[in-house]
This record gives C-alpha cells, structure tokens and sequence, in this order.
C-alpha cells in the first residue's frame, strides 16, 4: 500500500470543509482558494476544484458574482450562501468530534497487551 494515496484520500476527505472555511472570511476566486489551500500545504489542483466549486455551488451552499480584473479578464468570486454557512455549522461540530474521537484512538494505548 502507498502511503501517498492514504494521503491524498485525507486530503479530499476534508476539501470541501476546507473550502467551505476559506469562503467564511470572504468572497475568494478560484486562484486565491488554490493559493490557500496549497499555503497550507493541501495539494490541490485545478482539475479537482473546479467540479467540486460546480457541486457545491449546485448543492446551494455558494453562489457567485463576476467581477472586472485590472489584470486580464473579469474574475468568478464565489460566496458562502446562507445555508452554506449552516453547513459549514454543522461540519464544524463534526470536524470536532471526528478530531476528539481520532486523538483519543491515536494517543491511548492499551494496557491489556502489557
């Protein structure tokens, strides 16, 4: 088994949370929620993005706007909707049990070998 796989499958697993998140402190375009990502070190590219922008967009949890760029053509700046806000809420508070349940698997050891 490649360790890299297992490391990108938990990468993805949390993608659309991250994305979700970088949109909470603002309208972003595509290229600044790249540069996040991949500033956190969350390998990201371009052909996963964009159909995961489409879906989440389809499933009501962002919109978009267009704007004019000094710097070429006019830039898609998605935003969190209302109830991608409430989702985002909600993955919140599963991100939090999933990280409490995954430390206390992860830094307890068992006795009942010893």
């Amino acid at each position: 088994m490649k360790i890299e796989n297992t490391k990108a499958q938990m990468r993805k697993g949390v993608l659309e949370y991250c994305i979700l998140s970088i949109l909470q402190k603002g309208d972003a375009y595509t290229s600044e929620i790249l540069n996040t990502l991949k500033s956190a070190e969350m390998i990201v590219v371009e052909g996963t993005i964009y159909p995961l922008l489409t879906r989440l967009k389809n499933a009501g949890l962002l919109s978009y706007r267009w704007e004019e760029s000094t710097s070429g053509p006019p830039r898609k700046y998605y935003v969190l909707t209302e109830n991608g806000t409430m989702f985002l809420k909600e993955l919140d508070k599963t991100w939090n049990n999933l990280v409490n349940a995954v430390n206390q698997v992860t830094s307890t050891k068992s006795t009942s070998n010893e």
